[in-house]
């Protein structure tokens, strides 16, 4: 799974710095190329000379060679590599990466990096049970990062406990597992729905909600790091996804994205309907902006098509359906009832009675339903969330 990839190997002060001479050359033998950026601090521990010997290319260490004050590219960096792996990784840089401290090499490409982050801390048992220390790798798992846990054993302090840097084998199967499951998706297409809809009123107001669209946007480019051809809907959204494998197209009322979505799904292999698509819209917009006239405004609204309902009737054998559900009362009640309605495969639950879930947070937490089962995470970044919902859709097209 590792041929071919681009991986830029941080090393960081810490004695286990020796370790990374062993990871890189487990890596070069599984087909991958190396490119190391090394601290200041990581150059007392092992010299560049060593590893630039092991990965055949120029250590990475400076801004600017000294020589003739030419530039290395932090960002080219990011955009060179399939992923990023720091190990070992001391607490110093941890809180670094956590807190964007960017003063050198490694933290300025680990700020620029597009590919996904691994981080193997290694540091004495005090300094990676200390509150600020989890604290930090807690941030960065929020960040999207992924955390490879230090093992227990006999540390340089001579004390013996949890601090040790994963073996670099441990590190090239959690990788090679990484980059497997990026591939389950590989040749699907699959439709997503994101953001709320405006439904207009007048040439300046409109119908909304809270939607940001983050959720969808997490779960278009999760699909598309698997492999899958994502077809993107979204309402008014001005998040970006970025991801080749994702065609974008950008509606604003229910009866626009419904249009859209209409067309596409057919030739999808699954569909995840997260979008907050409006219940009802006006069923009649004013040619000219509302006056302030009178005590009231009376809108007569009329229900929008149900997108959902829609596609779970067109649904053929074989494709895959995601219905999404934020309720405020009786949850899961409501929610069964809508995964048997709409023709759904699953259900993702979500309440605004749990803080941190819902509209606008970066973070969210649900409980996924199909007709047999229900399984509840807890609260995680979007990303994280978006992982749990693809995973659940996988195994079941698989």
């Amino acid at each position: 799974m590792l041929q071919g990839k681009k991986i830029v190997l941080g090393i960081t002060g810490s004695i286990a710095a020796y370790k990374a001479c062993y990871l890189i050359r487990g890596l070069i033998k599984q087909g991958a190329e190396v490119q190391v950026i090394i601290t200041p601090a990581g150059k007392e521990f092992i010299t560049p000379l060593t590893l630039s010997t092991l990965t055949g290319k120029p250590v990475v260490s400076e801004f600017f060679d000294r020589r003739d004050g030419s530039w290395h590219s932090h960002v080219q960096l990011g955009i060179w590599a399939d992923a990023m792996i720091i190990a070992p990784a001391s607490a110093s840089t941890i809180g670094k990466m956590a807190n964007g401290v960017a003063d050198n090499m490694l933290i300025t490409t680990y700020l620029s990096m597009k590919a996904p982050v691994f981080v193997a801390p290694a540091m004495d048992l005090d300094m990676y049970a200390h509150p600020s220390t989890q604290k930090n790798l807690e941030t960065l798992r929020s960040y999207g990062n992924y955390i490879i846990e230090p093992g227990i054993g006999f540390l340089a302090s001579k004390l013996e406990g949890k601090g040790r840097m994963e073996e670099p084998e441990n590190i090239i199967k959690v990788l090679e597992s990484f980059f497997a499951e990026r591939a389950d998706l590989q040749g699907k297409k699959v439709l997503i729905t994101a953001g709320p809809t405006y439904e207009k009123l007048d040439p300046v107001r409109f119908i909304g909600n809270y939607s940001s669209g983050k959720m969808g946007i997490a779960l278009a480019e999760e699909c598309a790091e698997r492999g899958a051809l994502v077809e993107l809907i979204c309402g008014p959204v001005g998040i970006k996804a970025n991801h080749p494998n994702i065609t974008r197209t950008d509606v604003e009322s229910a009866e626009q994205m419904y249009q859209v979505a209409k067309k596409i799904f057919p030739d999808t292999d699954a569909a995840i309907l997260c979008a907050a698509v409006a219940d009802f819209t006006p069923a009649i917009v004013a040619e000219n902006k509302i006056k302030r006239e009178g005590n009231k405004l009376i809108l007569e609204l009329e229900p929008t098509k149900d997108i959902a309902k829609a596609l779970g009737q067109m649904k053929k054998q074989g494709q895959v359906m995601v219905g999404f559900a934020l309720e405020t009362n009786d949850e899961e009640n409501h929610a069964k009832e809508k995964l048997q309605k709409k023709n759904l495969d699953f259900i993702v639950l979500n309440s605004l009675q749990d803080e941190g879930a819902g509209f606008q947070h970066n973070t969210n937490k649900v409980t996924l339903i199909d007709k047999d089962s229900e399984t509840s995470f807890p609260l995680k970044s979007k990303k994280e969330v978006a992982k749990d919902i693809v995973n659940k859709l996988v195994s079941i097209i698989k």
